[in-house]
C-alpha cells in the first residue's frame, strides 16, 4: 500500500521507527523544527523536512505542515511514534482524507477510546471490569457529591480528556470534592480546552499494571502479557517492568482476555495497550486505553521476542498478524529506566543544555534507546526523557543485577540526570523484594527526604533549640492513593 513513512515525531521513538523502517525496505521522511535541524533522526532518514519553529504548537503539533512534508515527500504513510499526534483522531481523520496511511487505529477508534468516560462504558458493555464510579461525566458539583454518596469516599476526580496528571484530584471527603471539582474543572479547560470531569472510587496503593495488545484488519487478536509501571512520581512513569511481580499466570490469562475482548469491542487495529489499576487482592479494574505504541513497548519485545513496531507497520499494509497465543508467554525479564534530563536536586526541574560527554553501557541483554550524543544541546521546548534503559535476563534478579551495572556504567556529562535517583531505586530492599505499588515513591523517597531534613535542621540549630516534629509529619503522613495517568504525552 505505501513504500515510504513519515515519522511525525521526534528523539528515540523517532529513530525506533526509521530502524523498523529500514529493515521492511520501506524509505523514511523525518520531519523537524528548527530545533532539531542537528537531531539525529534526521541525519538517518532518507529525507528530511524542516516544519517550522521550536514551539511544538508550531511544528510537531500542527497537522497542515505535516500533511505539507508527506505530500511534498509523496510519503504513503505517517507513523505518528507517541505524544504529539498520535493519538489525534482529527489528524488520523485528515490523513485519511489526503490519501495517506496513518499507522495506527482508525479516527473513530482513537476517539471511542481517548474519552475516559465513553471508553469505560465500553469496557463496561464488553464486560471488562471498571472502577466503579459515574456513568458518564459529572457536569456539576452536586452531581459528583451524589456519585461519591454512592460509591464511598476516597474518590478521584479525573479530566475526560486528560493525561499527564492534569485535571485530577483526591479527595477524601465532601469538602475536598467541593474544592477539587472547581480546580479540576478549570485545569481540565485550560490544559484541554474541555473543563468535563468523570469521578471514580479510589483503589488504595494499586499496582498499575497495563496489557499490550494488537489486531489486524482480518479479526485476529493477540495479547503479549502485562508490563508493571507502578514506579512512578507524580504520576509519571519512572520504571516498567514485565513480567510483574505481582503476576501469575492465572492473572495475566485473565487480564488478557479482557484486553482483547476490549480491543474487540471497537473493532481496534494495530498496537495499544490497555492500562488496569490491579488490587492487593488481585481484583483488576479498566483504567484507560492508549491507542499507540507506549514508551515502554522494548521490554515487552525484548521479553517476548517481537517487533511491536514492525507488527504496527505490517498492520496499516493490510497483512495478516500471525502469533499462537498460547505460545505467547514471557522468556526473558525485562526492565527499563527512563532516562530523563532532570536535576533531581531541585526537585526534578528540568535541565536542557549541551552534553560534554557520554558513555551508554552495553553486553548481551542490554539495550539504550536513545537519540542524543555528545555535544547535542538538549532543547527546553519538549519532554525531558532522553534515553531509556532497558535489559533483559532469566529472571528479575539477574535483570535487576544487570540494571544496576548498567546504571553504574551509563555516564552522561554536562546536564544532570536522573540516573542517580534510578539507582536508589534498584538498592531499595523493598523494590529488590517486588513489594512496590503505586505509592512507592511517594512513601519510601518521601520519608528518605523528611529524614535527611531534619538531620540537616539538627546540625544547623543554635544551642537550646527545640526539636520540631515538622519533618516526621511529613514523612508519616497518608500516601497518595492514586491511579496513574501516563507519561506518554510527550
Amino acid at each position: 500500500m505505501f513504500d515510504k513513512v513519515l515519522i511525525a515525531n521526534r528523539g528515540e521513538i523517532a529513530l525506533r521507527v526509521i530502524r523498523a523502517c529500514q529493515e521492511l525496505g520501506l524509505k523514511t521522511v523525518a520531519v523537524y523544527s528548527e530545533a532539531d535541524r542537528d537531531a539525529l533522526h534526521v541525519r538517518f532518514a532518507d529525507e528530511d523536512v524542516c516544519i517550522g519553529p521550536p514551539a511544538a504548537n508550531l511544528s510537531y503539533l500542527d497537522p497542515k505542515r505535516i500533511i505539507a512534508a508527506a505530500e511534498v515527500t509523496n510519503a504513503g504513510a505517517i507513523h505518528p511514534g507517541y505524544g504529539f499526534l498520535a493519538e489525534n483522531a482529527d489528524f488520523a481523520e485528515v490523513c485519511e482524507s489526503c490519501g495517506i496511511e496513518f499507522i495506527g487505529p482508525k479516527p473513530d477508534q482513537i476517539r471511542k477510546m481517548g474519552d475516559k468516560a465513553s471508553a469505560k462504558a465500553l469496557m463496561k458493555a464488553a464486560g471488562v471490569p471498571v472502577i466503579p464510579g459515574s456513568e458518564g461525566i459529572v457536569p456539576t458539583f452536586a452531581d459528583a457529591r451524589d456519585v461519591a454518596d454512592q460509591v464511598g469516599y476516597p474518590v478521584i476526580l479525573k479530566a475526560v480528556a486528560g493525561g499527564g496528571g492534569k485535571g485530577m484530584r483526591i479527595c477524601r471527603d465532601v469538602a475536598e470534592l467541593e474544592r477539587g471539582f472547581h480546580i479540576c474543572s478549570t485545569e481540565a479547560a485550560n490544559s484541554f480546552s474541555n473543563p468535563d470531569l468523570y469521578l471514580e472510587k479510589v483503589i488504595v496503593n494499586p499496582h498499575h499494571v497495563e496489557i499490550q495488545l494488537i489486531g489486524d484488519t482480518h479479526g485476529n487478536y493477540y495479547h503479549f502479557g502485562e508490563r508493571d509501571c507502578s514506579i512512578q512520581r507524580r504520576h509519571q512513569k519512572l520504571i516498567e517492568e514485565t513480567p510483574s511481580p505481582l503476576m501469575t499466570p492465572e492473572l495475566r490469562a485473565r487480564m488478557g482476555e479482557a484486553a482483547v475482548n476490549g480491543a474487540r469491542a471497537v473493532d481496534y487495529r494495530g498496537v495499544g495497550t490497555i492500562e488496569f489499576l490491579v488490587s492487593d487482592d488481585l481484583e483488576f479494574y479498566f483504567m484507560e486505553m492508549n491507542t499507540r505504541i507506549q514508551v515502554e513497548h522494548p521490554i515487552t519485545e525484548e521479553a517476548y521476542e517481537v517487533d511491536l513496531v514492525q507488527d504496527q507497520i505490517r498492520v496499516a499494509m493490510g497483512e495478516t498478524v500471525k502469533y499462537n497465543q498460547s505460545e505467547l508467554v514471557p522468556k526473558w525479564a525485562s526492565i527499563e529506566c527512563r532516562i530523563n534530563a532532570e536535576d533531581v536536586e531541585k526537585d526534578f526541574r528540568p535541565t536542557p543544555g549541551r552534553i560534554e560527554a557520554i558513555s551508554v553501557p552495553g553486553g548481551p541483554g542490554v539495550r539504550v534507546d536513545k537519540a542524543v550524543y555528545a555535544g547535542y544541546m538538549i532543547p527546553p521546548f519538549y519532554d525531558s526523557m532522553i534515553a531509556k534503559l532497558i535489559v533483559r535476563a532469566r529472571t528479575r534478579d539477574k535483570a535487576i543485577i544487570k540494571m544496576r551495572g548498567a546504571l553504574d556504567q551509563f555516564i552522561i556529562q554536562g546536564v544532570p540526570t536522573t540516573i542517580p535517583f534510578h539507582q536508589e531505586i534498584f538498592a531499595h530492599p523493598d523494590f529488590v523484594a517486588g513489594k512496590y505499588d503505586t505509592s512507592f515513591i511517594e512513601t519510601k523517597f518521601r520519608r528518605k527526604e523528611a529524614a535527611d531534613i531534619k538531620k540537616k535542621n539538627l546540625t544547623m540549630k543554635r544551642p537550646g533549640e527545640g526539636d520540631t516534629d515538622a519533618a516526621d509529619s511529613e514523612a508519616t503522613s497518608e500516601p497518595v492513593p492514586v491511579g496513574v495517568i501516563d507519561k506518554d504525552s510527550e
